[in-house]
């Protein structure tokens, strides 16, 4: 691969893959509206919102891979996340259309499918979900992806990324986490693979207790390192335990299910 675009390359997320994902790509063009630094070798920096549809245009040219972080990762306002979610993956989209239509790693969320239940087991044919106006945007992504693969053969996989941290934060994140390491393999495993078609995928290590399924993607080639029961010790020890009345307990989407509407 010779140039593989990051946006949202600024965050948490960016900051793991501009780092693993080194000597990868020959050129790593890395976007955001947020302070980047400078390039290092084998680095372009590129500052870009995503809501300017030429700038995007520009930005997804001579690319051979888009990993699309880019936009809000947390409950806002809807006008917020009209321009920077919504309108900014149309962007994005039509940018990679327009310019050789190269593979797209699609990052959806967990809380596209919050509203479900713990005790269920999903997979990509799952109903959708959304525990947030957040969530809903990731599911808009999710339909915009499915839609350029049908009818532009844009490929995407689509992953519902759990919670990437080097470690669990809380209770919660024993059954939802996925490591570092595992992201990155995961990534060059989406962009080494044959074909992808449009491929719905969760973003999950190998942990005891996990809600979500991947069988399904089993052709890609990946298979997660990492457990989160290393941790289980000290996490159980740092938190009490879970009350199974609590709504963010009942519901996968955790704290974006129990809260109410954001514009309330």
């Amino acid at each position: 691969m010779k140039r593989l675009l990051i946006t949202g390359a600024a965050g948490n997320l960016g900051k793991i893959l501009r780092e693993g994902l080194k000597g990868y790509a020959d050129i790593l063009r890395l976007s955001d509206i947020a302070d980047m630094g400078p390039a290092g070798p084998g680095e372009e920096v590129v500052t870009c919102d995503l809501s300017d549809r030429a700038a995007v245009d520009e930005l997804t040219k001579d690319c051979d891979g888009i990993i699309h972080l880019g936009g809000i990762s947390i409950e806002a306002a809807f006008d917020d996340l009209l321009q920077a979610n919504f309108l900014g993956t149309y962007n994005l989209y039509e940018g990679a259309r327009n310019n050789g239509k190269p593979r797209i790693l699609f990052a959806s969320s967990n809380h596209a499918i919050g509203f479900h239940k713990r005790t269920t087991k999903l997979d990509d044919t799952s109903e959708l979900r959304p525990d947030s106006l957040y969530g809903v945007t990731k599911c808009y992504g999710e339909a915009l992806a499915s839609y350029y693969y049908d009818k532009f053969d844009v490929e995407t996989v689509s992953l519902r990324i759990g919670s990437c941290f080097e470690k669990p934060r809380d209770r919660r994140m024993l059954s939802t986490w996925m490591s570092p390491r595992d992201f990155i393999s995961l990534m060059k495993a989406v962009f080494d693979a044959p074909m992808t078609g449009h491929l719905v995928m969760y973003g999950v290590s190998n942990n005891r207790t996990k809600w979500w399924n991947n069988d399904h993607a089993d052709f890609i080639g990946w298979q997660p390192q990492d457990n989160s029961d290393i941790f289980r010790d000290e996490i159980e020890a740092a938190f009490p335990a879970e009350d199974r009345h609590d709504p963010a307990v009942i519901y996968q989407g955790g704290g974006f299910a129990a809260k109410g509407h954001f514009e309330d």
